[in-house]
């Protein structure tokens, strides 16, 4: 399903939902027939579309286990998605549920099943962790659990995801998701008035995952390279290459003759092997770059590589050169030093969550930088992204150049 149909679906069918809710949440409250949980066993954590806000999420799921250690938590997201809930290995499998994103029909099918399936579970807390769109916040109401975390606007003009939140979070645009999301986490245990959450959230509340591959997952993925390229030997310094943005927001793209530029830059160094790696559905970039630049030193990786064996490409290779997207947060798992390119989006709130010292975010900070947000469905105006235009080749070949010396 198009991003921008699903705005649209969003925008004039879950308004009008958001507030028949909202009202129904009000007449039941005022005839006093719904009563807050006494228990607090089962939970959800709902994050549909954003496979790095899965891993930004982790310290908050962890934070819950501390307060619940006996909890049965629950994650639902779409099915694409699912891997990279997987990898964390914090719930199980069978606790992952899913929603297929096809189309308008496959979502509502999925959705009504699973919603049906959460009331039977006994949901008793869920987390809508939802930013940018309103069907979170309906599928927490759907849900049937009594306790709903989940941001608010309050006096902000922000989206309107109906009044039926039992605790209002507000979303702070200054903090660090992680612990946005964190702060949804301390809501249910915190009694206060609201905004919530009236607490200052210390950076040890950051869990910092790490994901070490065993040698034979290294030197599979290790052959599976040399495939491409034969020549490959353990003198080689692998540099990933990571050139899109995804079909989201393609205007947090770096432009591709800067990529073309660096990676000539890279592959002055007679040891350098430039791997672009991607889901399939961005080989055709994968292909411009590799036809512009003449050396077969340059792989087309895309498409090649299960989420875990990516985890396990990073972890043989030198350098993550990548814009703002999931990449760097599944990155984040291991030790790779990164070059991450920012603007439409602020690395305030996305940067990769990470003890990594070797983490290099460039950002232009531009007047009208960041243009995205919560705000404003992350649909911007801008047709011509000069915030990541504005990051020099040479700048980024300056930090490229001490990992590959």
């Amino acid at each position: 399903m198009k991003v921008d149909t699903m705005r649209l679906v969003d925008k004039y069918v879950g308004i009008p939902i958001c507030i028949i809710l909202s009202l129904w949440h009000s007449f039941i409250r005022f005839l006093g027939l719904k009563k807050p949980s006494s228990k607090r066993k089962n939970f959800l954590f709902i994050e549909l579309a954003e496979m790095g806000s899965t891993i930004i999420s982790y310290s908050a799921i962890k934070k819950l286990q501390s307060f619940y250690p006996d909890a049965k938590i629950y994650f639902l997201m779409f099915k694409k998605n699912a891997e990279s809930a997987h990898i964390l290995n914090i719930i199980p499998k069978e606790q992952v549920i899913t929603i297929r994103d096809n189309n308008i029909f496959t979502i509502l099918f999925d959705a009504t099943i699973r919603m049906i399936e959460l009331r039977l579970k006994g949901i008793d807390v869920v987390f809508d962790m939802e930013l940018f769109s309103r069907v979170g916040s309906i599928l927490s109401y759907l849900s049937g659990a009594k306790e709903r975390v989940g941001f608010y606007n309050f006096h902000s003009e922000g989206l309107y995801r109906g009044t039926f939140q039992t605790h209002k979070v507000f979303y702070n645009p200054y903090m660090h998701m992680s612990k946005n999301f964190l702060s949804m986490v301390y809501s249910i245990k915190l009694e206060q008035q609201m905004p919530y959450t009236k607490i200052n959230i210390p950076d040890s509340d950051i869990n910092y995952l790490k994901l070490i591959s065993k040698n034979a997952a290294k030197n599979k993925i290790y052959h599976k390279i040399k495939f491409f390229y034969p020549k490959l030997s353990s003198k080689s310094k692998i540099v990933l290459i990571n050139p899109d943005a995804s079909a989201l927001l393609p205007i947090r793209r770096w432009p591709i003759e800067s990529y073309i530029s660096l990676i000539k830059k890279i592959l002055d160094n007679p040891e350098s092997v430039a791997v672009i790696i991607g889901v399939n559905s961005e080989k055709p970039v994968a292909q411009q770059i590799k036809k512009s630049i003449d050396d077969d030193r340059i792989i087309d990786f895309t498409g090649e590589t299960t989420l875990r064996e990516l985890i396990d490409t990073f972890n043989i290779s030198k350098l993550l050169v990548c814009n703002d997207s999931g990449t760097p947060n599944f990155a984040s798992l291991t030790d790779i030093p990164m070059i991450v390119f920012f603007g439409p989006e602020t690395p305030v709130l996305y940067s990769p969550v990470t003890n990594n010292q070797n983490i290099h975010i460039m950002y232009s900070n531009l007047a009208c930088s960041p243009c995205v947000s919560a705000f404003n469905h992350r649909k911007t105006p801008c047709t011509d992204n000069k915030c990541l235009q504005a990051i020099n080749v040479d700048e980024a070949y300056t930090l490229a150049k001490k990992y590959l010396n």
